[in-house]
């Protein structure tokens, strides 16, 4: 099969790891920068160009897009779906779990546990915006935050009403969650690939830091998840509608609860701390459905 990787950097691991499975498997993967890609929208014949060339015969794409340019990223991929290619995950699914709101209100909707969380953009009570978090300690999370950036643990009200107040002057939507301190500063990440959680990490933050994103110095070990830690990953995944999907879980006293489902979740940790092939298993996911027009959306919404 031949096999576009959208991605901006091919050195980043995730992009090395799955040209390696692909390759090893004898399929034809290219690297492609997703923002250096252009469309003809008008035509008849749907067409995505990069330095010059038309992007023919793609059996299959693999979108790696950054959060900052979801956008055009998203773009590009339904272009890629227009044109009947099978993409890993869909433009429209990508985009419904990068909006921080749409993704827990389509959670919330279908009894997925969550933390409890208000939204808001420029309170006119910040009183009652904390009480429905259940008071402080709270965390306050800016809507297009990214690797734990943007996220703020508000341990007094006095603390949460200076966070929101700085908030509200930059203009910004954010979220006030329930701080779930049985958690101890740690989560559990699974990876589902299809209908399975292939792989799974106990991710802990570095003392006096309670986001646990390995980015941010946070340390990461093999861990047994239970049956209902793992049917809410697969059960989040399938709601976002992402046939590969990192899910974030936090153990609290009443269940599982998830923070994030991310659509483009990076493999190095997880492969480090499980040591199994999850890109290896993701390129046999494609080989088990990658045929032309098996999209769901084909290029709507």
């Amino acid at each position: 099969m031949k096999i576009v990787i959208l991605s901006r950097n091919k050195k980043l691991y995730s992009t090395r790891r799955l040209v390696e499975a692909g390759q090893e498997r004898g399929h034809e993967m290219r690297v492609v920068d997703h923002q250096r890609c252009y469309m003809n929208i008008a035509s008849h014949k749907p067409a995505v160009h990069y330095r010059g060339e038309v992007l023919e015969d793609v059996d299959a794409v693999i979108p790696r897009i950054g959060a900052s340019i979801t956008f055009y990223g998203t773009a590009v991929l339904r272009q890629f779906e227009m044109m009947g290619v099978y993409p890993l995950n869909e433009s429209v699914a990508i985009s419904r779990s990068r909006d921080k709101l749409r993704s827990l209100q389509l959670l919330s909707r279908k009894g997925v546990g969550l933390p409890i969380t208000g939204f808001a953009h420029s309170p006119d009570d910040t009183q009652d915006l904390l009480s429905i978090a259940g008071g402080a300690p709270v965390v306050i999370k800016l809507l297009e935050g990214t690797q734990g950036i943007g996220v703020v643990l508000a341990e007094t009200r006095k603390a949460a009403e200076s966070v929101i107040e700085a908030f509200r002057g930059l203009n910004a939507n954010f979220l006030v969650q329930e701080f779930i301190s049985e958690s101890a500063g740690s989560d559990i990440r699974c990876l589902v690939v299809g209908d399975k959680v292939v792989a799974a990490m106990q991710r802990q933050g570095k003392e006096g830091e309670f986001r646990s994103n390995l980015h941010r110095g946070g340390t990461s070990k093999l861990i047994r998840i239970t049956p209902e830690e793992r049917a809410t990953a697969i059960r989040s995944a399938k709601i976002m509608g992402l046939n590969v999907a990192g899910v974030d879980i936090i153990r609290s006293n009443h269940g599982p609860v998830v923070l994030e489902v991310n659509s483009s979740p990076g493999l190095e940790g997880i492969e480090r701390t499980t040591e199994k092939d999850v890109a290896g298993m993701i390129i046999s996911h494609i080989e088990k459905n990658a045929k032309k027009g098996n999209t769901r959306t084909r290029g709507k919404g």
